[in-house]
């Protein structure tokens, strides 16, 4: 339990805030949970606590401030203006409090400390390493295994404990599973720069017909959340699939030969110039695949994996 007997006279908030009351770590993680997820539902969820419990603790660390840190309505929850100036300093304790306790397992044998998780293949390797650098500059002695897996495959991971969480599309929907979402990744048409479709920036999906494909398994996710956006779309579109492949990185390899045309999410695309390969947006409709933190629901996760999965979603919903 964290105890403060002092007025603590932070200038840089412009007023002085006297804490006497006791309040415990988890009150602080909770208040920035809340913030974070704009939700108590979600802020209880991720915390693995109840709302009632977690609200709680945000009355708990208001009665240690003296202020009303958040306002919460039936359309949306936001800090007060103490609670919003007060965020960047508790964001600031929270993160030395738990360096300073990674830093004390450094002495207790750190380097035995790793992050395991599973990874769909294009965010293995366009969406973690920024945030792996990051990490590995704050903590350098914290090892990772990474499993690149289909979606399929890094869901039951997850479910069956191999790994702590994963990245993932929301392809599957498991009770078992909760799923937090980072980011949205459209899909795109990937063609030679010869090919006639390359002349535009932009193609509707009804321009792809008479056209061979370049398609992933239809027992992927990717091919999963592709078909499921275009039957909703009511899509009654003739396309033309005729090359099935299992991974996005080999029918890349098939557009580049000329073999044909492929519809894959903007991630599993080259990221700069290529000489050969043209990317196009597809519209009417835009379908996206939403890319997340998959975790199993009720389970903790370790002190290092759970640094990581909020550096995560600071990263990339910043």
């Amino acid at each position: 339990m964290l105890q403060s007997n002092c007025v603590v006279n932070c200038k840089e908030l412009q007023y002085c805030c006297d804490m006497r009351n006791n309040f415990e770590f988890l009150d602080l993680r909770a208040f920035l949970a809340v913030l974070e997820f704009a939700s108590f539902s979600e802020a209880a969820r991720h915390l693995n606590l109840s709302t009632p419990a977690l609200s709680r603790r945000i009355k708990s660390f208001e009665e240690a401030v003296g202020a009303q840190l958040i306002e919460r309505t039936t359309r949306r929850v936001a800090p007060t203006q103490i609670g919003r100036e007060l965020m960047p300093l508790v964001r600031r304790l929270v993160d030395e409090f738990e360096e300073s306790i990674l830093s004390i397992s450094d002495l207790r044998g750190r380097h035995r400390a790793q992050v395991t998780l599973a990874s769909v293949p294009t965010a293995a390797f366009y969406f973690l390493p920024r945030v792996i650098e990051t990490f590995n500059q704050r903590f350098p002695g914290i090892r990772f295994r990474i499993m690149d897996l289909s979606a399929n495959e890094g869901l039951d991971a997850v479910a069956n404990g191999e790994v702590e969480f994963g990245i993932n599309i929301i392809g599957a929907s498991r009770e078992e599973l909760v799923f937090t979402p980072l980011m949205e990744d459209p899909f795109v048409l990937a063609c030679r720069r010869d090919h006639p479709l390359a002349a535009t920036s932009t193609l509707p999906w009804s321009a792809l017909q008479g056209h061979p494909l370049i398609g992933v398994s239809k027992k992927s996710g990717n091919r999963a959340v592709l078909d499921h956006a275009l039957a909703v779309a009511n899509q009654q579109l003739a396309l033309n699939w005729f090359y099935e492949v299992n991974h996005l990185s080999t029918s890349l390899g098939l557009v580049e030969a000329g073999l044909g045309i492929s519809v894959l999410p903007k991630l599993a695309t080259p990221q700069r110039e290529h000489p050969l390969i043209a990317t196009i947006k597809l519209v009417d409709p835009i379908v996206t695949r939403s890319i997340g933190v998959v975790e199993r629901r009720g389970a903790r996760l370790s002190p290092s994996a759970m640094r990581f999965r909020e550096m995560l979603v600071t990263e990339w919903r910043g």
